[in-house]
Protein backbone atom coordinates (compact mmCIF):
# COMPACT_ATOMS: atom_id res chain seq x y z
CA UNK A 1 0.00 0.00 0.00
CA UNK A 2 3.21 2.22 0.79
CA UNK A 3 2.28 5.60 -2.19
CA UNK A 4 -0.62 3.78 -3.58
CA UNK A 5 -4.02 3.96 -2.53
CA UNK A 6 -6.28 0.97 -2.31
CA UNK A 7 -9.95 0.91 -2.18
CA UNK A 8 -11.67 0.20 0.99
CA UNK A 9 -15.32 -0.58 0.90
CA UNK A 10 -18.12 1.80 0.63
CA UNK A 11 -16.26 3.86 -1.98
CA UNK A 12 -13.37 5.06 -0.22
CA UNK A 13 -9.58 5.00 -0.18
CA UNK A 14 -6.52 4.02 1.79
CA UNK A 15 -2.99 4.81 1.82
CA UNK A 16 0.24 4.39 3.82
CA UNK A 17 2.13 7.42 4.86
CA UNK A 18 5.05 8.17 6.66
CA UNK A 19 5.64 11.86 8.58
CA UNK A 20 7.34 13.43 5.72
CA UNK A 21 4.80 12.61 3.26
CA UNK A 22 1.88 14.02 5.96
CA UNK A 23 4.61 17.00 6.09
CA UNK A 24 5.00 17.60 2.78
CA UNK A 25 1.06 16.82 1.63
CA UNK A 26 -0.01 19.00 4.09
CA UNK A 27 2.27 22.16 3.06
CA UNK A 28 1.15 21.36 -0.26
CA UNK A 29 -2.55 21.63 0.78
CA UNK A 30 -1.67 24.72 2.74
CA UNK A 31 -0.05 26.78 -0.26
CA UNK A 32 -3.06 25.78 -2.61
CA UNK A 33 -5.58 27.39 -0.22
CA UNK A 34 -3.23 30.42 0.02
CA UNK A 35 -3.11 30.64 -3.76
CA UNK A 36 -6.74 30.23 -4.48
CA UNK A 37 -7.01 32.80 -1.59
CA UNK A 38 -9.71 33.40 0.80
CA UNK A 39 -12.68 34.11 -0.33
CA UNK A 40 -15.26 36.74 0.13
CA UNK A 41 -17.36 35.76 3.14
CA UNK A 42 -20.76 37.74 3.72
CA UNK A 43 -20.96 40.47 5.73
CA UNK A 44 -22.65 39.75 9.20
CA UNK A 45 -26.60 40.41 8.99
CA UNK A 46 -26.77 40.45 5.34
CA UNK A 47 -28.90 38.05 3.59
CA UNK A 48 -26.52 34.72 2.83
CA UNK A 49 -28.84 34.37 -0.27
CA UNK A 50 -27.79 37.63 -1.34
CA UNK A 51 -24.01 35.65 -1.40
CA UNK A 52 -24.75 32.90 -3.59
CA UNK A 53 -25.51 35.05 -6.35
CA UNK A 54 -22.91 37.70 -6.05
CA UNK A 55 -20.75 38.21 -8.77
CA UNK A 56 -16.90 37.32 -9.82
CA UNK A 57 -14.47 38.76 -11.40
CA UNK A 58 -14.43 38.59 -15.13
CA UNK A 59 -10.82 38.52 -16.12
CA UNK A 60 -8.83 35.16 -15.60
CA UNK A 61 -6.30 35.43 -12.41
CA UNK A 62 -2.92 37.09 -13.68
CA UNK A 63 -0.90 34.39 -12.02
CA UNK A 64 -0.47 31.13 -14.87
CA UNK A 65 -0.43 28.78 -12.08
CA UNK A 66 -3.78 30.17 -10.64
CA UNK A 67 -4.97 30.41 -13.91
CA UNK A 68 -4.94 26.84 -15.32
CA UNK A 69 -6.82 25.14 -12.44
CA UNK A 70 -9.14 27.98 -12.86
CA UNK A 71 -9.26 28.32 -16.45
CA UNK A 72 -11.59 30.23 -19.26
CA UNK A 73 -14.91 28.16 -20.25
CA UNK A 74 -14.13 29.49 -24.14
CA UNK A 75 -11.57 30.03 -26.63
CA UNK A 76 -10.11 33.91 -26.93
CA UNK A 77 -10.43 33.77 -30.69
CA UNK A 78 -13.37 36.01 -31.09
CA UNK A 79 -14.19 38.88 -28.81
CA UNK A 80 -17.72 37.19 -28.78
CA UNK A 81 -15.56 34.00 -26.95
CA UNK A 82 -13.75 36.08 -24.97
CA UNK A 83 -17.28 37.73 -23.49
CA UNK A 84 -18.70 34.75 -22.82
CA UNK A 85 -15.96 33.35 -21.12
CA UNK A 86 -15.77 36.30 -19.08
CA UNK A 87 -19.77 36.29 -18.46
CA UNK A 88 -19.03 32.30 -17.44
CA UNK A 89 -16.19 33.41 -15.16
CA UNK A 90 -18.30 36.42 -13.69
CA UNK A 91 -20.83 33.83 -12.11
CA UNK A 92 -19.12 30.79 -11.80
CA UNK A 93 -15.50 31.26 -10.11
CA UNK A 94 -16.70 32.27 -6.63
CA UNK A 95 -18.12 28.44 -6.63
CA UNK A 96 -14.82 26.64 -7.82
CA UNK A 97 -12.90 28.98 -5.19
CA UNK A 98 -14.89 27.49 -2.51
CA UNK A 99 -15.19 24.10 -3.85
CA UNK A 100 -11.35 23.87 -4.59
CA UNK A 101 -10.69 25.37 -0.84
CA UNK A 102 -13.13 22.99 0.67
CA UNK A 103 -10.84 20.24 -1.27
CA UNK A 104 -7.81 21.43 0.02
CA UNK A 105 -8.69 21.74 3.41
CA UNK A 106 -10.49 18.77 3.33
CA UNK A 107 -6.61 17.01 2.28
CA UNK A 108 -5.64 19.33 5.62
CA UNK A 109 -8.18 17.92 7.85
CA UNK A 110 -7.41 14.38 7.16
CA UNK A 111 -3.72 15.02 7.12
CA UNK A 112 -4.22 16.15 10.51
CA UNK A 113 -5.86 13.46 11.90
CA UNK A 114 -3.75 11.05 11.12
CA UNK A 115 -0.93 12.43 12.06
CA UNK A 116 -2.70 13.43 15.75
CA UNK A 117 -3.73 9.45 15.57
CA UNK A 118 -0.07 8.35 14.80
CA UNK A 119 2.09 10.88 16.98
CA UNK A 120 5.20 9.09 17.37
CA UNK A 121 4.34 6.05 15.28
CA UNK A 122 6.50 7.45 12.26
CA UNK A 123 3.40 7.56 10.06
CA UNK A 124 -0.14 6.12 9.54
CA UNK A 125 -2.72 5.12 7.27
CA UNK A 126 -5.05 7.70 6.15
CA UNK A 127 -8.51 6.21 5.29
CA UNK A 128 -10.92 8.28 3.34
CA UNK A 129 -14.53 8.01 2.60
CA UNK A 130 -15.75 8.38 -0.47
CA UNK A 131 -16.41 11.75 -0.42
CA UNK A 132 -12.99 12.47 1.33
CA UNK A 133 -11.52 10.96 -1.48
CA UNK A 134 -13.17 13.05 -4.10
CA UNK A 135 -12.03 16.14 -2.38
CA UNK A 136 -8.46 14.44 -2.06
CA UNK A 137 -8.67 13.56 -5.90
CA UNK A 138 -10.09 17.49 -6.88
CA UNK A 139 -6.90 18.57 -4.74
CA UNK A 140 -4.46 16.47 -5.95
CA UNK A 141 -5.11 17.55 -9.31
CA UNK A 142 -4.81 21.54 -8.72
CA UNK A 143 -1.43 20.80 -7.01
CA UNK A 144 -0.27 18.64 -10.33
CA UNK A 145 -1.27 21.55 -12.29
CA UNK A 146 -0.44 24.49 -10.49
CA UNK A 147 3.05 22.35 -10.08
CA UNK A 148 3.07 21.81 -13.79
CA UNK A 149 2.29 25.27 -14.50
CA UNK A 150 5.33 26.22 -12.74
CA UNK A 151 7.40 23.56 -14.38
CA UNK A 152 6.33 24.77 -17.40
CA UNK A 153 4.71 21.31 -18.30
CA UNK A 154 2.33 21.97 -21.11
CA UNK A 155 2.47 18.35 -22.75
CA UNK A 156 3.35 14.54 -22.14
CA UNK A 157 6.64 14.72 -24.02
CA UNK A 158 7.86 17.84 -21.74
CA UNK A 159 6.83 15.93 -18.46
CA UNK A 160 9.27 12.73 -20.22
CA UNK A 161 11.79 15.28 -20.18
CA UNK A 162 11.46 15.73 -15.96
CA UNK A 163 12.47 12.36 -15.27
CA UNK A 164 16.13 12.58 -17.56
CA UNK A 165 17.25 15.92 -15.16
CA UNK A 166 20.37 16.31 -12.89
CA UNK A 167 20.13 15.77 -9.62
CA UNK A 168 21.84 19.30 -9.31
CA UNK A 169 19.15 20.92 -11.66
CA UNK A 170 17.02 23.59 -8.89
CA UNK A 171 14.08 22.12 -10.31
CA UNK A 172 14.57 18.61 -9.21
CA UNK A 173 12.59 18.65 -5.70
CA UNK A 174 9.44 20.11 -7.84
CA UNK A 175 9.87 17.91 -10.46
CA UNK A 176 9.59 14.65 -7.74
CA UNK A 177 7.10 16.53 -6.19
CA UNK A 178 5.32 16.75 -9.09
CA UNK A 179 5.61 12.68 -10.41
CA UNK A 180 5.04 11.78 -6.69
CA UNK A 181 1.96 13.50 -6.52
CA UNK A 182 0.99 12.45 -10.37
CA UNK A 183 1.64 8.84 -8.77
CA UNK A 184 -0.67 9.34 -6.06
CA UNK A 185 -3.47 10.84 -7.87
CA UNK A 186 -3.26 7.84 -10.53
CA UNK A 187 -3.89 5.55 -7.90
CA UNK A 188 -6.34 7.06 -6.43
CA UNK A 189 -8.50 7.37 -10.06
CA UNK A 190 -7.80 3.67 -10.34
CA UNK A 191 -9.38 2.90 -6.56
CA UNK A 192 -12.66 5.40 -7.51
CA UNK A 193 -13.14 3.83 -10.94
CA UNK A 194 -16.11 0.86 -10.89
Amino acid sequence: MAGQFEALPGGGAAVALDEVEISILRSFAVQLMELIGPGDEPVEGEDPLAALFAEGPSEPPSDPALRRPLPDAYGDDTDELRQAAADFRRYTENDLRARKRDDALSVVRSLDALASAAAGEGGGVLKLTADESRAWLGALNDLRLTIGTRLEVTDDDESEALYRLPDDDPRKPMVMAYLWLGGLQESLVETLMP
